[in-house]
């Protein structure tokens, strides 16, 4: 089946085909055909369902880089937490314990769809609750139903009694699940201060990754410890564009230079960095750019941040722009700020790649997949739209989408979710969190 998307702003986020204010997209099957000013009498667009999109925008959907989505049951439940210390007792010691594989389902399923609506079409999902077998596939398959292009990042628990089947259980998930839209990739933590020497990256877990030919996600790379820890990564030969980091605050100039000189990529988390108070509590956007590092961007934990990447987006641009210009106050230096094109960069296409997906998605490429936006531009918080790439970062939210695309398959259509049931899913997922709280014998509020 082809859908031919006609009449509207374009914005295709690679940088040969740049923008097109009024432009076509042609999609056939899972893939973009073309996109060009008129793909009316293009061969694929005969007998094509047509989408005027006049007054709309077309778009790559976003990329998630790095969400906790066991937890959306518990969503800010915590939404004034002090510090990293605060998260990890309430929600890794006290509650995470709690979830039965169908918890698992629920949340994980939950965050995917929320993600869906508000336009993230590929979301790796950091599953660091995976107690089990039975955990881990109850996590791939909720990503399954969603229809979302998923990543499973796989890790064991920080906390409470588990099987131990992890690592060596992401053979089996990568051999089994490793198809279609989800993938797989390994999931760790940068030290072990935490958690443990088990779940922190290092040579053996490098080497299973290797060997199965899949990712790595690290997480908690933050300070000193971490800086110390990517410098004996670089040296050991563990580094490279196959491994992300996620956060990677308060390093090292040194740690900076390895990360760069490696190809090594970098998950930025806007919001949870300045709200939670992760080390110095600055996303390191200048820090990435300055080591030659375009990063992606990411959700993190939805107990106490915003779900969407528009939040993501305008969180990283002020800050940055606000730093910028402090940095130069009462001096004659101009201050180096970031632009809303490139927030939108970090959210689609160098999201994609900062996980191993830019060949796929990222970008309305002609061969890439259709995972794509139309988003309203003509409602009352977006009228008249003068500048796309500027609407989609500082005016757009999720309800102004329109149309979700995934590998060519629509999942939102006319404002709302396909074959999503909300009233099912609402008393799915309040059955759920209150057993998990039951079980962790605490009470809605316990945050």
């Amino acid at each position: 089946m082809s859908i031919l998307f006609t009449g509207g702003a374009v914005v295709t986020m690679d940088p040969t085909l740049g923008d097109l204010d009024h432009g076509d997209v042609l999609v056939s099957g899972e893939h973009i055909v073309a996109v060009g000013p008129d793909l009316r009498d293009h061969p694929q667009a005969r007998g094509a369902e047509i989408v005027d999109t006049t007054g709309q925008i077309v778009s790559p959907g976003f990329v998630d880089t790095h969400r906790h989505a066991w937890q959306a049951q518990l969503r800010r439940s915590i939404p004034d937490v002090t510090d990293l210390g605060a998260y990890v007792m309430n929600t890794l010691a006290r509650i995470a314990p709690a979830y039965r594989p169908h918890d698992m389902y629920v949340g994980t399923r939950l965050a995917a769809l929320s993600a869906l609506d508000a336009g993230i079409t590929t979301m790796l999902d950091f599953s660091h609750n995976s107690r089990s077998t039975e955990h881990s596939d109850a996590a791939i398959q909720a990503l399954v139903d969603t229809g979302i292009r998923g990543v499973h990042a796989s890790m064991g628990p920080h906390f409470g009694d588990w099987n131990k089947q992890w690592p060596l259980d992401v053979e089996r998930l990568r051999s089994t699940h490793y198809s279609g839209l989800v993938t797989i990739r390994l999931a760790t933590l940068a030290t072990d201060e935490i958690a443990g020497p088990v779940l922190a990256y290092g040579p053996q877990l490098a080497a299973l990754a290797r060997e199965l030919g899949i990712g790595v996600s690290v997480d908690a790379v933050f300070g000193a410890s971490s800086s110390a820890a990517i410098l004996d990564w670089a040296q050991a030969g563990l580094l490279g564009p196959h491994v992300t980091l996620i956060h990677a605050t308060g390093l090292t100039s040194q740690a900076w230079r390895a990360i760069g000189d490696t190809g090594t990529t970098i998950a930025l988390a806007p919001t949870s960095d300045a709200q939670i108070g992760l080390e110095t509590a600055i996303p390191a956007i200048d820090e990435a750019l300055a080591a030659g590092v375009r990063p992606g961007l990411s959700i993190d934990v939805e107990v106490a941040l915003a779900s969407d990447m528009f939040t993501q987006m305008r969180t990283l641009h002020t800050i940055q722009r606000m730093r910028a210009v402090n940095a130069a106050y009462g001096t004659d230096a101009a201050p180096n700020r970031i632009t809303t094109r490139d927030v939108l960069d970090f959210a689609t296409l160098q999201g994609a790649r900062t996980i191993g997906l830019d060949t796929i998605t990222g970008s309305l490429t002609p061969d890439k997949q259709a995972d794509l936006l139309v988003v309203n531009a003509s409602d009352i918080n977006n009228m008249p739209l003068n500048d796309a790439v500027g609407t989609l970062v500082l005016g757009v939210a999720p309800g102004n989408i329109e149309t979700v695309v995934v590998a060519g398959v629509v999942r939102k259509s006319e404002g709302r979710l396909v074959g999503v049931n909300l009233a099912d899913l609402h008393e799915q997922v309040v059955t759920s969190r209150d057993a998990i709280l039951a079980a962790a014998a605490l009470q809605p509020g316990w945050g």
